[in-house]
């Protein structure tokens, strides 16, 4: 017996990782319906092998940064991080397939709240491994054990939670212009917030002395400082691109007239926070614990503009 393909039009309410499973398999009974189904669980395998490369390299971070003392780490300890850091690409590398498969659906770019997110950790943890090559900043390099477990959360969510409804108008190069910038200056940004979090943690330290080894690998906190201000530039020049793109812009990039909504709101304001960040450093010196707390409500307030708002549409409001 021969299902016909019109039978299956009640199954597309199911997530698209379940097509894998349930159509594919009985959609076609012949060899074409084997080599799609192989190749859809290809597809899930390399989801899987980017989760668990993602969770072993971040343990081994965590375990060798946090259980060794760095005053009798030998060069066995630091060859075996070296290699690590560089096991670090393969799990980036699946991860940026998944990516390219989740959204090129079609002749349309699908990029829900799930892609979404997965893009920026994935741009987050590419940049800050990246990093890792420069000698002045390996000492940072002691949040690649939660960067790559929120990479491993990060990487799973476009197969559990797929995005549906394509975006329009992403054939303009403008919009793709658009959204590249954006996703750099949401990841840059992402990078200042955590290296606030970790300069609360040193200064926390300094006043409490604790016999970690994770924070006697780190540069001064002077130091730390003046790469955050670094990052905040070059994020918030990002940002600023992104926002005047999409308002003078804002036909060739969306295909439309600008339009007042939360995240423009919170998009505008988390760009105000930052410019007085940036200000009150340059005139008034501002540093330590001010610096920090800005940069966290900034970052937060980003977050509301564009996660928070697609979260509220995609999740809250099914949109």
């Amino acid at each position: 017996m021969v299902i016909e393909q019109s039978d299956y039009s009640n199954l597309n309410k199911y997530p698209d990782w379940l097509f894998e499973f349930v159509k594919v398999p009985c959609r076609l009974n012949n060899y074409s319906g084997l080599l799609i189904f192989v190749l859809s669980m290809t597809n899930i395998l390399t989801y899987l092998a980017a989760f668990l490369l993602y969770i072993l390299i971040g343990w081994f971070f965590w375990r060798n940064t946090w259980d060794q003392v760095s005053s009798k780490a030998d060069d066995h300890v630091l060859i075996t991080n070296t290699w690590a850091h560089y096991a670090m690409l393969v799990p980036l590398v699946l991860h940026a397939m998944t990516l390219y498969q989740s959204m090129f659906v079609g002749a349309g770019l699908s990029f829900g709240l799930s892609n979404a997110i997965s893009t920026i950790v994935w741009l987050t943890a590419f940049i800050y491994w990246s990093s890792g090559f420069f000698k002045r900043l390996q000492g940072l390099q002691t949040l690649v054990a939660p960067v790559a477990a929120a990479a491993a959360i990060a990487v799973l969510l476009p197969l559990f939670f797929p995005s549906l409804r394509p975006l329009d108008n992403t054939e303009l190069p403008a919009f793709k212009a658009h959204l590249l910038v954006a996703m750099m200056a949401y990841s840059l940004l992402t990078i200042a917030a955590l290296h606030a979090l970790l300069m609360t943690v040193v200064e926390r330290h300094l006043h409490h002395p604790a016999t970690r080894s994770i924070l006697t690998n780190l540069p001064p906190l002077l130091a730390m400082e003046k790469l955050l201000f670094h990052i905040i530039w070059v994020g918030f020049i990002l940002l600023t691109l992104t926002l005047l793109s999409g308002v003078v812009f804002s036909k060739e990039v969306f295909g439309q007239p600008l339009t007042f909504s939360h995240k423009t709101l919170f998009g505008f304001i988390s760009w105000g926070v930052f410019a007085a960040l940036l200000a009150g450093r340059q005139l008034y010196g501002w540093r330590g614990r001010i610096a920090i707390r800005w940069t966290l409500v900034g970052f937060v307030t980003l977050l509301l503009a564009y996660i928070g708002s697609k979260f509220v549409l995609e999740i809250i409001l099914n949109r």
